[in-house]
């Protein structure tokens, strides 16, 4: 009997230590995939749809049939695999701005840089890992101007169980600004490239698609988008701004906005009740509902340009804020409540967007530090502007390019990351200046010869090697703002300012304790900015004007960064599914 007992006794802790193995292995499995990331599986179809805007119906280009473009989640260090599958009669290319692609070149997206087009039929997975980063970036096709309507946002959550280093919202919601116009972009640029010109802007703004109550073909205050929220709770917003050509404010009218981060790099917070976005940037804002149940609100997104000589879309995109009726439980508004406006900032109101960027710093707290280069290997100057060059069928004789630091970018036929990993010749080479050929006052008229030169000519880096770039505007044919997009990296922007750069006074106000870290930054019009970064990421990487216009016209350029020692620090092997040329 005392056997038997024993035996049952010894069958019990058997069990027991099975099920209290099986459960550690699944606990200590379940870890291990939350610390290095799951692998989520995406899919593009890339088609034709047919959209009505602005009282008139047109075919346009999109993922899956939405516009915008569906929205991916994924947390910090997940790998994320999208097949683009090319249902159209136009090659494609799909871009992720803002993820630093650590070795993985070959899925950064843009057309005969980092990878020949997807052709019509074609298919191509991008396989990329969002190591160390997590808050709000965007998608977008990267081949002429595709990207008015192929656009979307990416939120990359922190890791599980990391908490946000700011309240945690009741709600988060994603708000994509972008551009519309009644005709095709493309037979837009098109036409103006022909002609030599610049090309017709816009017909409307756009917020999550739709133009708004305000807009000329809207039917009732009640059209577009509607964001409902409920008294007393905090709302996080990230905002992507999706435009091809314009800076954006954005502000909701009663309300004041907490910034928490930029370009998916946490900020120190500060309230505002105006942000500003450039073509490519992204803002996490917090908004508090504290207003009255049943309230109406209007949201706004609105053109800044500071420069005469451009030509903007002035036109306001609006969208509704709306507070839940809690006696009805409805949160569709009620025709009858009332709608509180804001009146848009003035579209040259440079100090209000100064109070803005003025106002950014990097969190820096010992859980996201801003490693700031101290020192730098390579201190680069270049010069960003227009030109123009002559072409005898064009009008007045000339066609309207642009460049950095003289050179009008041509772009080639094979992709450059090939090239560059296979030493194929002739497809590049690696002279681009590191300075303007000839110094002259940068933000004055400029020389008498406005024309540039043109080539296919990139810089060169080696491995780990510490950057100060500055950016500085120039007043050939007229200044203006650029914003620039360095592909693969982030920076810090650690100062700014009017006029020339002065290497001997200018540095004496660097930031380098908290600057803002970003990876598209606006250099100011008739001003400069000045960025720091490590080049710690093999491979090619675009830099360029993100204005659409600008990068058409040449404001392009890319750097090599060599492989470092070993493997980890080379870029990986390119896939089999690369697209031919």
């Amino acid at each position: 009997m005392q056997t038997r007992e024993g035996e049952r006794e010894r069958g019990k802790r058997k069990r027991r230590m099975s099920s209290s193995f099986w459960t550690f292995l699944f606990v200590f499995s379940s870890l291990a995939i939350y610390s290095e990331g799951l692998t989520r599986h995406y899919k593009f179809n890339v088609v034709m749809r047919n959209v009505t805007r602005l009282c008139s119906t047109k075919p346009i280009v999109t993922v899956n049939g939405q516009f915008p473009g569906p929205t991916l989640y994924a947390r910090e260090d997940d790998t994320v695999l999208v097949k683009v599958v090319n249902h159209i009669g136009h090659d494609v290319t799909i871009h992720w701005h803002g993820v630093r692609q650590l070795r993985t070149g070959w899925a950064d997206g843009p057309a005969y840089v980092t990878q020949c087009p997807i052709q019509p039929g074609r298919s191509y997975v991008y396989n990329f890992t969002l190591t160390g980063q997590r808050g709000t970036l965007l998608w977008h096709a990267h081949i002429t101007w595709m990207r008015s309507t192929v656009h979307g946002a990416l939120v990359i959550l922190p890791k599980l169980g990391v908490p946000y280093p700011f309240t945690q919202p009741h709600q988060e919601h994603v708000i994509v600004l972008a551009e519309w116009w009644k005709s095709d972009p493309e037979a837009v640029i098109r036409e103006a490239m022909k002609a030599g010109r610049p090309p017709n802007v816009s017909d409307a703004h756009v917020i999550n698609g739709h133009a708004g109550a305000l807009s000329t073909c809207s039917s009732s205050s009640l059209d577009g988008f509607t964001l409902a929220v409920e008294k007393g709770k905090k709302y996080l917003l990230r905002v992507i701004n999706a435009a091809l050509n314009e800076d954006l404010f954005f502000k909701v009218a009663g309300h004041r906005m907490t910034v928490v981060e930029v370009d998916a790099a946490y900020t120190k917070p500060f309230s505002i009740d105006t942000i500003l976005l450039a073509p490519g940037q992204t803002t996490n804002v917090l908004l508090n509902a504290d207003k009255t149940a049943g309230g109406r609100y209007l949201l706004t997104a609105s053109p800044f340009a500071d420069s005469p000589l451009v030509a903007v879309d002035n036109r306001t995109a609006t969208a509704t804020l709306h507070y839940a009726d809690i006696v009805s439980s409805s949160a569709a508004p009620a025709a009858a409540s009332a709608l509180t406006t804001t009146n848009p900032p003035p579209m040259n109101a440079t100090h209000v967007a100064a109070a803005f960027s003025d106002a950014l710093r990097s969190l820096n707290s010992q859980a996201y530090p801003a490693r700031v280069p101290a020192t730098v290997d390579r201190s680069l100057l270049f010069t960003v502007g227009l030109g123009a060059n002559p072409c005898a069928n064009c009008i007045n004789g000339s066609r309207v390019v642009a460049g950095v630091n003289n050179v009008t970018f041509v772009m080639p036929t094979t992709a450059l990351l090939q090239a560059h990993y296979y030493n194929l010749s002739g497809v590049f080479t690696d002279d681009f200046p590191g300075r303007p050929p000839v110094a002259f006052n940068y933000t004055g008229s400029g020389p008498r010869n406005v024309a540039t030169e043109q080539g296919t000519r990139l810089y060169r880096l080696p491995y780990n090697a510490t950057v100060g770039l500055v950016l500085q505007d120039t007043g050939i044919i007229g200044p203006e703002s650029h914003p620039l997009h360095l592909h693969g990296y982030n920076f810090f922007v650690i100062g700014k300012g009017s006029g020339n750069y002065d290497p001997k006074t200018s540095p004496a106000g660097f930031n380098l304790v908290d600057p803002v870290e970003r990876n598209t930054v606006s250099v100011p019009s008739g001003g400069w900015t000045a960025i720091r970064f490590r080049a710690d990421n093999p491979g090619v990487w675009f830099m360029h004007c993100h204005f659409e216009v600008h990068m058409t016209w040449g404001l392009k350029m890319a750097f090599i960064v060599d492989d470092g020692e070993g493997p980890e620090q080379s870029i990986l092997p390119p896939p089999k599914d690369l697209p031919a040329c």
